[in-house]
């Protein structure tokens, strides 16, 4: 089986490894005149417009990321309505903000992304429910709306090809995420691939919170058969692939058999003038592909446990914020504030209260198919602390049995930091920076190629609650790339073998200067 010869996993991320020498040979000039659009435009399909009036939030934004929500879902009868289907793909990727230019626009989504070129699209299939009709939809971001691209109840399909996931078995409805390559590989070329996962993680991450905030008990899916989804959503095999699927809500009621499933060829928009292919996309999304339901069930298996070294020099127990003393901002209004941190103020620190509270909640348990509780993560945390009083500056290693970060090397490492974000300013001026790194062999050895995916859709859903969490305690975030062996290198020797998956750096955010009185508006 494909999935098992790891060489092409292992070859594609030494091949898109940043490093000083490769950034210097081999520059890349934007062609702006071929920029993609950033939607999927589909051809005369009927439009069914999604209620733009979505209902106020109640539950905080810490408390929907973390597991406790989770934990206190009522897992009876529970099929979301149209309202509730809005809420979450408006949240997870709706456009939150529009910035005009002369040229045009940028529409910002809810969920942070690569270059702001919101390469993944959403879609659903769901029985009848009271405002939908049985189908499966694509959900249309630029008008907030759904197109129905097969009539009737497809679940039973998805059930099979996901390996009868139990969690799948009696959800209503399956939200279903893929990529199309080249809205991102126009600027980051083969790493679109990276990419995919970054950025469908820190889309999963809203997801995940806006769900378990509905009380629709989410978990990400990333085991299933590949070529029987991506037939199922009528997907460009040459230009996208599937990357999860995410069932929501429970009933009673299994799924009817899935009528047949004609080929679709549903004309969309071109997105640009032509489009560079890049074959290395494709080979691993192959390589990683699943065939049929054994496969996936056999690649679910047992999860992968940790492996833990003791500790070696002192522990700083975290410090997190009681829960009684979480902000009470609800969860869609933080989403609606979220973007990432341009600039970050070198003169003000963070507490160590505040990053301790937002590496436990980024840290809780993601509902997912690859990991089922923190101590089979795929995932190490690596911290480099910059200004966090009652934390000395250094190098950092998160220990998630103890709830403690253990100490590497203290020193000052602004510049380093700045270097190995990729010669950026914002890691250098960021009061910490938080790496996720995996030990890929591990990973590569239980899963096959599969779990380079898994394991990039796990640092971006770590990246995505840190992002929601830092705005959720006002102060700002920003996701970032970097040089893979150079962060290892500084990590090392506790880090040696591992590979970085995400990095985000968080601090205060520069205060706005107020405007000029006479600019100032009454």
């Amino acid at each position: 089986m494909a999935n098992e010869n790891v060489e092409v996993a292992r070859g594609y991320h030494e091949r898109t490894k940043h490093s000083e020498e490769r950034l210097r040979a081999n520059p890349h000039h934007l062609d702006w005149d071929n920029q993609p659009i950033p939607f999927k435009l589909y051809r005369d399909l009927e439009t069914i417009p999604l209620p733009r009036q979505l209902e106020p939030g109640t539950v905080s934004a810490l408390r929907a990321i973390s597991a406790s929500v989770a934990r206190a879902t009522d897992l009876t009868e529970q099929v979301p309505g149209l309202q509730a289907l809005a809420r979450v793909l408006y949240y997870s990727a709706g456009i939150t903000k529009v910035k005009r230019s002369p040229g045009g626009g940028v529409y910002f989504r809810a969920a942070a992304n690569t270059g702001a070129l919101y390469h993944i699209d959403l879609y659903l299939a769901c029985r009848d429910l009271p405002d939908l009709p049985a189908g499966i939809y694509h959900f249309g971001v630029h008008d907030f709306a759904l197109r129905r691209l097969r009539v009737g109840d497809y679940r039973g399909a998805f059930i099979e090809a996901a390996g009868t996931e139990p969690a799948m078995a009696r959800a209503p409805v399956v939200v279903a995420s893929a990529s199309t390559y080249w809205r991102n590989a126009w600027k980051y070329r083969e790493r679109a691939y990276r990419h995919a996962f970054w950025d469908a993680g820190t889309l999963h991450a809203n997801l995940l919170a806006v769900a378990a905030a509905q009380g629709l008990a989410p978990k990400v899916v990333a085991g299933f058969a590949d070529r029987d989804i991506e037939h199922l959503l009528g997907l460009d095999l040459a230009r996208e692939g599937a990357l999860a699927l995410v069932p929501l809500g429970r009933t009673a009621e299994p799924p009817v058999p899935a009528p047949d499933a004609p080929v679709l060829n549903l004309e969309t928009e071109p997105l640009s003038s032509r489009e560079t292919d890049y074959p290395a996309i494709r080979e691993l999304h192959s390589a990683s592909s699943l065939e049929r339901g054994e496969e996936v069930a056999h690649w679910r298996g047992v999860i992968l446990p940790r492996r833990e070294p003791d500790p070696q020099s002192e522990l700083f127990p975290l410090r997190p914020l009681a829960e009684a003393d979480w902000p009470a901002e609800p969860l869609e209004s933080v989403i609606l504030r979220r973007g990432s941190t341009r600039r970050f103020d070198v003169s003000r620190s963070l507490t160590f209260e505040e990053l301790s509270t937002a590496l436990a909640v980024a840290t809780a348990t993601i509902p997912a198919d690859f990991t089922e509780d923190p101590e089979s993560s795929l995932i190490d945390l690596y911290v480099i602390a910059h200004a966090v009083e009652g934390l000395p500056p250094g190098a950092y290693y998160f220990r998630r049995t103890e709830r403690a970060l253990e100490l590497l090397e203290e020193g000052e490492f602004r510049a380093i930091a700045g270097r190995l974000g990729l010669f950026q300013e914002l890691p250098a001026a960021a009061g910490a920076n938080v790496y996720c790194l995996a030990h890929l062999e591990r990973v590569l050895a239980r899963f096959g190629n599969r779990g380079y995916r898994a394991a990039q859709l796990e640092g971006g859903i770590v990246g995505g609650r840190l992002y929601l969490t830092a705005y959720a305690l006002r102060f700002g975030a920003t996701g970032l790339t970097f040089l893979d062996d150079e962060v290892t290198e500084f990590f090392s020797p506790h880090a040696e073998g591992k590979s970085v998956m995400f990095l985000t750096a968080l601090g205060r955010t520069v205060r706005r200067s107020p405007a000029p009185r006479s600019a100032q508006t009454t």
